[in-house]
């Protein structure tokens, strides 16, 4: 039996164990590659579909690279500002899953809700049947809470509402289709200019780094934390994104990872792009992000560099979350080591 002393011991040790959430790692898990003819279930996890003429350019977008479409039974519910009640929206990624027709799931946009039905998700189905699930912004819910649970590299990238233009569609075809292990780099144009002043990469420490990629949206993973939908950070490369966030708040969400011990786990760092992220104060008194980002990822002393076309923006990577990854933080690339898909 244990003693009083021994009791007081445990008990003001637990609080140091850091609240993460994890459990046990999942065996990696990859989904079938996207062939010519197959079909797409869409579906809306967080907001409403709220124009028709968008579906249908997303209709178009994927036809246009020889695949079909299939919306969710509930594609089209409203409740308030999400796209259907809960269990409704939940049950559409269930079925889309079972459905042997569909061969990869991608969210119509994001807006919020993903982690309202994490936990009514069958997550035993999707290790049984495991498919490529696509998008970005508040999906990263499903993307981080999906590849915690059952091992299935998940893919941060366009969802339907994207611009399907030639970058975007280059990468995503070079990862999803042609299961390609490739080095995701900025274009690296100067244009009418003596030096490249748009996409610059920023080294906040040089290196090279390799591990598992866990990230998407900052604010919706700081929200995962102390849950069971947040991936094992332990030898991680993490990329984050935002958008529309004040500083202070980028401050406050990288300070909780911080708190939480979770920065000190990773072995490299990849930050994308913060769309639309001024300070409301239009700058007078306030920290910029850079220096957000030298307090919080230089102290960590791994490779880590900033700039990468992950986010909000028109031109975005595919990056596959759970997948062996290798970051060169001075050339600012980040090389998957592996296919994503088989």
């Amino acid at each position: 039996m244990l003693s009083r002393r021994s009791l007081l011991k445990t008990a003001l040790l637990a609080p140091i164990v850091p609240q993460t959430g994890f459990t046990e790692v999942p065996a990696l898990v990859k989904p079938p590659r996207l062939k010519t003819g197959d079909t797409v279930g869409l579906f809306c996890p967080a907001a409403p579909a709220y124009s028709r003429e968008a579906v249908q350019i997303t209709i178009e977008s994927l036809q246009a690279l020889g695949l079909k479409t299939k919306l969710s039974t509930h594609f089209y519910d409203r409740y308030g500002y999400l796209g259907g009640r809960d269990e409704d929206r939940a049950a559409d990624l269930n079925a889309l899953f079972a459905d042997r027709s569909v061969q990869a799931v991608m969210a119509m946009h994001g807006g919020w809700g993903c982690a309202r039905i994490l936990p009514l998700l069958d997550y035993e189905q999707m290790r049984r049947t495991p498919k490529i699930i696509i998008g970005y912004s508040d999906i990263t819910a499903l993307l981080l809470g999906i590849n915690a649970k059952t091992g299935l590299v998940t893919m941060h990238g366009p969802e339907g509402a994207a611009t399907w233009n030639s970058f975007t569609v280059n990468w995503l075809k070079r990862v999803l289709m042609d299961g390609e292990a490739v080095t995701l780099q900025n274009p690296t144009t100067k244009g009418d200019t003596l030096a490249q002043t748009t996409d610059r990469i920023t080294t906040l420490q040089p290196g090279t780094a390799r591990g598992r990629l866990v990230g998407g949206n900052l604010t919706v993973l700081s929200h995962l934390v102390g849950t069971p939908y947040l991936p094992d950070f332990r030898g991680a490369i993490l990329f984050l994104e935002d958008v529309h966030e004040d500083v202070y708040r980028m401050d406050r969400m990288l300070a909780q990872l911080k708190l939480a011990g979770l920065l000190s786990q990773i072995s490299g760092f990849v930050f994308g792009k913060c769309t639309r992220c001024e300070p409301d104060s239009g700058g007078y008194g306030s920290l910029t992000l850079e220096e957000i980002l030298d307090t919080y990822i230089k102290p960590l002393n791994v490779p880590a560099y900033s700039g990468a076309m992950i986010g909000h923006i028109v031109d975005k990577f595919t990056v596959p979350v759970g997948l062996p990854a290798e970051i060169d933080a001075s050339r600012g690339t980040l090389r998957l080591l592996e296919p994503a898909v088989r």
